[in-house]
């Protein structure tokens, strides 16, 4: 597997970003807007990312979260976008950097995505876009599986840590909240990254 520079590879998709507000994008539920990488970076170590897991990035963008997680952590990544342009650069760049094998992207709507194989969620997302998603975060993730999101909380649960960013570029900070799905009746949770 060659080995790259996220900041190097997110350039060749950087004219895909959408204003925010144009009616073709009115489906999303959020507006496309980069995480930088020491945020996808922190995220992904907040997680306790393990290299038999998979992550899933739910409006994946330019794919920068699925490509750390694979090169990093040797983790399996599947992305789910629904713009059809940024599907396909982040296809491309995948298979250009030999990751086809380890990395799927599915164009498609978030809340009708399939989350049963995650491991970890990652998730940058509005409040009210997170609140449609509970439901089927909470129906489909496993018992100790992980949600990370990055600036803003899932309504109704209460993160298991909150860490403050400082972001040089504007005036105010960020926040990360990592969410862990509580053990059911039926299954006992898996041991989380922290406990081993």
């Amino acid at each position: 597997m060659r080995f790259f520079s996220v900041p190097v590879l997110m350039l060749a998709t950087a004219a895909f970003v959408p204003a925010f507000g144009q009616s073709k994008y009115s489906s999303k539920l959020a507006p496309y807007v980069s995480s930088p990488q020491r945020v996808v970076d922190r995220m992904l170590e907040m997680a306790g990312v393990k290299s038999n897991e998979t992550v899933f990035d739910l409006g994946c963008g330019d794919g920068r979260i699925l490509f750390t997680a694979v090169q990093k952590y040797r983790a399996k990544a599947v992305g789910i976008e629904i713009d059809a342009k940024l599907v396909e650069a982040t296809r491309e760049q995948a298979q250009k950097f030999e990751m086809g094998n380890r990395v799927k992207i599915i164009q498609g709507n978030l809340l009708e995505a399939d989350l049963s194989d995650a491991d970890v969620v990652t998730l940058y997302l509005l409040t009210e876009s997170n609140s449609m998603l509970r439901p089927r975060l909470e129906k489909m993730l496993h018992p100790g599986a992980r949600v990370v999101s990055y600036d803003f909380a899932v309504p109704g649960w209460k993160p298991k840590w909150v860490e403050r960013v400082e972001d040089a570029r504007s005036s105010h900070d960020h926040l990360i909240y990592l969410y862990e799905m509580p053990p059911t009746k039926e299954a006992p949770a898996k041991p989380s990254h922290q406990d081993e």
